[in-house]
């Protein structure tokens, strides 16, 4: 029996899913760096999001990569539980890193990592392993030599333990 030359339509629109949710992910993470590192305030990051960065094309000459369209309400729900649950995620991460290494002390990038993370394992209805999966490619994109990666893993994994303890049974 041979193999159908495309997937069905239903693997394409799971696929488009799934990534328009990752480019979700991802721009939370720059926009939760972006309000830390300028002082600005969700809805204006949000709002600049929206108009000139999520959908835009940076595929040039030299390269053809595109981020996939971006899951507006999941970007928009992980910047607002980011914020209004800052202090309790913030708390979860604390718990996760070695104490001489509090959140306050960590890359600017890993603390807007965990704290899109932690909007997600809080607040979200994600399976917590799939969560830290995304959010471990995430900092392989913005850490592709370094070990990072295999940090925000550990850290992700001890705070879905504590969020989601039965998800690990």
């Amino acid at each position: 029996m041979t193999q159908p030359q495309h997937p069905p339509r239903s693997d394409a629109r799971r696929d488009a899913r799934r990534a328009a949710r990752a480019a979700a992910r991802l721009h939370a993470v720059q926009a939760l760096f972006q309000m830390e590192a300028a002082a600005q305030g969700a809805d204006a990051v949000i709002a600049e999001f929206e108009a000139h960065r999520i959908g835009i094309d940076y595929s040039s000459e030299h390269s053809a990569e595109r981020l996939a369209e971006a899951d507006i309400d999941l970007f928009r729900r992980l910047i607002g539980d980011a914020v209004d649950n800052q202090a309790r995620i913030d708390q979860l991460t604390d718990r996760a890193l070695v104490a001489k290494w509090p959140i306050a002390r960590i890359d600017p990038t890993l603390r807007a990592l965990f704290r899109a993370a932690g909007a997600e394992l809080t607040g979200g209805a994600t399976p917590p392993r799939v969560t830290i999966t995304e959010f471990v490619e995430i900092a392989r994109a913005f850490f592709p030599e370094g070990r990072e990666p295999a940090f925000v893993n550990g850290v992700l994994d001890h705070m879905a333990r504590e969020v989601h303890p039965s998800a690990f049974d």
